[in-house]
């Protein structure tokens, strides 16, 4: 059996995390975590910064269990700090598994292209210009020095 690994897709909306991250799911296969869907099929307001962060520690916690049981878990959150992704990449050490970095860097216009022609299909975060424009503000984008502290992505699912 392979070492099960954490995936952490980190981009801005509308980078291509959920797409990639569907592949992934079929190709390893791992389980995937997205709080915008448990939000939106819980019928909870996905700009709800409250509940989001809750829901977010659960699904780690559960992701946690996961991987103790072996299971690799592909995690949807974005990742949009540093500080956060050093702190999973630290818990995934602890606990001896392998753990990825998948940054979707994606320019801003092209971001707002693809936001304003995805519709609201559940589990979609409906994303103005101005606020497209806020998060790229407050993204910090991981440079070589910081992907270097992660495993390279196993080549086989990324073809």
């Amino acid at each position: 059996m392979n070492r099960p690994v954490l995936i952490l897709l980190c981009g801005l909306p509308g980078s291509g995390k959920t797409t990639l991250a569907k592949r992934l799911v079929r190709e390893i296969p791992a389980v995937r975590l997205c709080p915008d869907e448990w939000l939106a099929d819980l019928g909870i307001d996905l700009f709800d910064e409250e509940a989001r962060d809750r829901l977010e520690r659960r699904l780690w916690e559960h992701a946690q269990d996961l991987l103790r049981l072996g299971q690799t878990v592909v995690l949807e959150f974005g990742f949009w700090g540093r500080a956060e992704r050093d702190e999973k990449r630290a818990v995934a050490r602890a606990l001896g598994v392998g753990v990825e970095l998948h940054h979707l860097a994606v320019p801003v216009d092209e971001l707002g292209r693809r936001l304003a022609g995805r519709g609201s299909a559940p589990g979609l975060v409906p994303v103005s210009r101005e606020l497209l424009e806020g998060y790229a503000a407050v993204f910090q984008a991981p440079g070589a020095d910081e992907l270097a502290l992660f495993d390279a992505p196993r080549r086989s699912y990324l073809s």
